[in-house]
């Protein structure tokens, strides 16, 4: 993912809280974004990861896979998903749920928000696994 800004970990009771209309205006100052392209990590622990991910209508991501389970709701706009020979449209209001080691690539239709939650598995599962990281 392009333009990543700099991580901001929860407080220290590991409760944290993020206000989505500031997150996406704070990502609109930083326009143009590479590729279209803007991505944040609001979270991330050892078993989750919590992306808000901004796409330029028409920008895509190219094929990759997360090695945990993955879901994406989108928050504005629609995005197009290919995963295996299936093609989902998601729009604003709805989720899509993966599991570990699919691949996918992703297109925005218009410009478009998500947050996108990955589970991360534990390291003993990870060294099992026969592929490991993006883009593999």
């Amino acid at each position: 993912m392009a333009a990543n800004a700099p991580f901001s970990p929860p407080q220290t009771d590991g409760i944290a809280r993020f206000d989505f209309v500031q997150e996406i205006a704070r990502a609109e100052t930083r326009k143009p974004w590479p590729s279209g392209v803007y991505s944040k990590t609001l979270v991330k622990q050892s078993d989750i990861r919590l992306v808000l991910v901004m796409m330029d209508g028409g920008a895509r991501m190219d094929e990759h896979h997360a090695d945990g389970s993955v879901s994406v709701q989108v928050l504005r706009g629609s995005i197009r998903l290919r995963a295996d020979r299936a093609t989902e449209e998601i729009q604003k209001g709805q989720i899509l749920t993966m599991p570990p080691s699919v691949k996918h690539d992703v297109e925005a239709l218009e410009p478009s928000v998500f947050l996108l939650t990955l589970s991360w598995p534990d390291s003993e599962k990870l060294k099992r696994m026969p592929h490991r990281g993006y883009g593999s």
